[in-house]
């Protein structure tokens, strides 16, 4: 990972801040994402202490509005550019939300749906000219073992007539397995760029207390205390990032740096085309203008 360019949203806390020191330790380019400026300029001080040769830089950004990942993609080429760079080599999608009650993004859509999975959408779309620059890209979406046992709600995308935050949960992580299957069928066979699904298992992190209450915060509180450390969850990104034989691997979903079947729904071709059309419109983009054509 010596010297490649790396970008991890959700970076300040769990998954995403082990993902940056790991990579870091292995001597890439890192920018991470978090929402405090105060935050973000904290740990990555931290990481400096930690790794005094690191080249990291953080940016903020709230994913809950889609102006700001526009923004944030601005900010990453610029990041990008001043290191003297033209490309990115991967981009890991793993900020994510969830909240007990229904809440709407700065643009009106689901919560959990707007965060987990249409920003990432929006951000991969925005950055794959980058992306396209790199001799051998990776485009890391981080799901979840709920996506298992649900499916989308197409009569109720937003779940906005009858919202369970669980079901809520489970679908947005479907939509990222849905929308890695997509996003390979675009890049075609024996495109020099990798699209993948990580799960990284339960993991004991405080994404599920934040926006919780009630039964819903007690049963995170359980769980999370069975999981695994952030650091070892992270061990599955990083090896997706590096790892020489992902890249002509014809497995989109990883468990434990070992490929694994998604949920079958993940894989339905006509659904995962048909979420990248909704997405393109909630979005307001054309993903044909950014080089991921839908021709394959």
């Amino acid at each position: 990972m010596k010297g490649k360019i790396v970008a991890v949203t959700g970076a300040t806390s769990g998954i995403g801040l082990a993902t940056v020191k790991a990579l870091c330790s292995k001597g890439a380019y890192v920018i991470g994402t978090g929402r405090s400026q105060e935050k973000c300029a904290q740990i990555r001080k931290d990481i400096f202490k930690s790794f005094p040769q690191a080249r990291t830089e953080y940016l903020v950004a709230d994913f809950s509005s889609l102006g700001n990942v526009r923004k944030l993609a601005r900010d990453i080429a610029k990041t990008i550019e001043a290191w003297g760079r033209n490309h990115l080599d991967v981009l890991i999608n793993n900020a994510g939300t969830f909240t007990s009650w229904y809440m709407s993004s700065a643009e009106g859509f689901e919560m959990q749906f707007a965060v987990n999975h249409l920003a990432p959408f929006l951000l991969t779309n925005l950055l794959f000219p980058l992306l396209k620059n790199a001799p051998d890209a990776r485009i890391i979406t981080v799901s979840s073992g709920s996506h298992y046992h649900t499916r989308m709600h197409w009569d109720d995308l937003l779940l906005r007539k009858h919202y369970n935050c669980l079901l809520a949960y489970k679908q947005s992580k479907l939509a990222n397995v849905l929308f890695t299957r997509e996003l390979r069928r675009r890049l075609g066979g024996g495109s020099k760029i990798s699209a993948i699904a990580a799960d990284p298992g339960l993991v004991n992190t405080e994404m599920g207390l934040k926006n919780t209450v009630g039964i819903a915060k007690l049963v995170w509180s359980i769980r999370k205390n069975s999981g695994r450390t952030p650091s070892e969850a992270a061990e599955t990104i990083v090896y997706l990032a590096e790892d020489k034989t992902v890249r002509n691997s014809g497995d989109i979903y990883f468990k434990d740096c070992r490929a694994k079947k998604p949920n079958p729904r993940g894989l339905d071709e006509e659904n995962a085309r048909r979420l990248w059309k909704i997405s393109e419109k909630m979005c307001g983009i054309r993903s044909e203008d950014y080089g991921l054509k839908d021709e394959q």
